[in-house]
């Protein structure tokens, strides 16, 4: 009885430790979320502005003295950039991902080029034998996106100068309400002549419309060169906080089950206990009864 008693004693003490444990992790996950939250917000009034300035930029500037962003000619593969997470305890957030990326590229002609955010999903897409170009660490605060979403910029624009890719597409979850997320695919390049017609296109919210100041080509130039960076820079910010919704859902669920698993092990243990100590009594009882009988 005691060594059972001892074992089960183990048990609770373990289960109490790992419920500290996915407590912490839970509001480390629920403080994370708002951060991200807020820059997602914060970046979607940026990338409307950046969008309506290059939406003037188009109306304005003749097509003979336009940045040239046509799609580069030839048999490029397709680029892709998969963000996912660099830590476990996610849920279905890498697989759902990566499922919806090789769904996609699948569909799509030619031989693409893969770079992964986070170690989960580079192993995923690795196992699912994709043609893989390396792995970005995913960032750990919205600070450390900027510097990410650089490093993408850089490799993914030297390939797309030198025909290696011709068109580069980023995959990512994106939050929809509470714990709930879905994929979602953006081309972010080439930006061709589709994409500049439908920015042209975009409905001023007022009658009249503002002017382009400066040269016109610098203009333009910055705006495309801002486009690209909102655009990774949100997509990171939506993966990331996806994650930690992820991550909360499957804390909340860990939370319920070990909560369960405590109060069965509880329990077993008061059931075993008292079983051990009416036994003792029913062992005092006895031999009261049988000195008794000897007395008497």
């Amino acid at each position: 009885m005691s060594n059972t008693t001892a074992s089960l004693r183990r048990k609770i003490g373990s289960a109490g430790d790992l419920q500290s444990v996915v407590r912490t992790m839970k509001a480390l996950a629920a403080s994370n979320i708002g951060q991200y939250e807020n820059a997602v917000r914060a970046l979607g009034d940026y990338y409307r502005s950046v969008e309506m300035g290059l939406s003037i930029c188009f109306r304005e500037i003749a097509p003979a003295v336009q940045v040239k962003i046509k799609a580069r000619p030839g048999q490029g593969a397709i680029g892709a950039v998969v963000f996912g997470s660099d830590q476990g305890l996610v849920g279905r957030f890498n697989d759902v991902v990566a499922e919806f990326s090789l769904k996609t590229l699948a569909a799509l002609p030619g031989k693409p080029q893969v770079w992964a955010v986070g170690e989960r999903v580079h192993a995923r897409l690795a196992d699912a034998g994709l043609p893989l170009e390396g792995h970005f660490t995913v960032p750990n605060a919205v600070k450390a996106i900027a510097p990410l979403v650089g490093q993408i910029l850089v490799e993914s624009e030297a390939r797309y100068s030198q025909g290696a890719i011709s068109e580069l597409r980023l995959f990512y979850n994106r939050p929809t309400s509470g714990a709930i997320y879905e994929p979602v695919s953006q081309r972010l390049l080439p930006l061709d002549e589709i994409w500049r017609r439908q920015l042209a296109e975009l409905p001023w919210p007022t009658e009249s419309l503002p002017e382009v100041m400066g040269g016109e080509t610098d203009t333009l130039r910055a705006l495309i060169r801002e486009y690209l960076f909102v655009s990774l820079f949100r997509a990171c910010a939506e993966s990331l906080a996806s994650e930690n919704a992820s991550r909360l859902a499957a804390m909340q669920r860990a939370e319920k089950n070990i909560g369960e698993l405590l109060e069965d092990l509880n329990g077993s243990f008061h059931r075993l206990r008292q079983s051990g100590i009416d036994e003792e009594l029913f062992d005092v009882i006895s031999g009261f009864e049988a000195l008794s009988a000897e007395e008497s």
